[in-house]
């Protein structure tokens, strides 16, 4: 394992699962699988997160509810990496125009699947009611 020095401000996993209201447990699988890895580590060999680490967390955890997989998760942040990047250089000339294309179509999908959760709180809300009117 390659140890990183450790960013300035960086946050220790518990602080970063408070205020993502995350577990630890998800933050250390994340990394496992390779979705997300924190900036650095601390000499004694403990996770520390950026903000920047923290805001790519949250990205991730508005996908879940939408029922996006774990690759779907990594293509995604993996684009959004690509058209953050600042240096064609660095992503090459053709990654960014691809990058956005698939975003643009992971939108798409995630309105799709917005619409879906929709319907079945809806249909929620219809079961409380009958429960509600069952039990007076």
């Amino acid at each position: 394992m390659t140890r990183r020095a450790a960013p300035e401000g960086a946050m220790q996993i518990g602080e970063v699962a408070t205020r993502t209201e995350l577990s630890l447990r998800s933050l250390r699988h994340w990394e496992e699988v390779g979705l997300l890895k924190p900036s650095g580590r601390s000499e004694g060999g403990f996770r520390l997160y950026t903000e920047e680490d923290v805001e790519k967390i949250l990205v991730i955890r508005r996908m879940k509810p939408l029922g996006f997989s774990l690759e779907q998760m990594k293509a995604a942040m993996a684009d959004i990496e690509t058209l953050r990047a600042s240096d064609p250089e660095i992503a090459g000339p053709a990654a960014a125009p691809e990058a956005r294309e698939r975003l643009v179509e992971l939108r798409v999908e995630a309105g799709v699947r917005r619409q879906k959760l929709e319907q079945q709180l809806a249909m929620a809300d219809e079961f409380i009611a009958i429960l509600q009117r069952e039990v007076r």
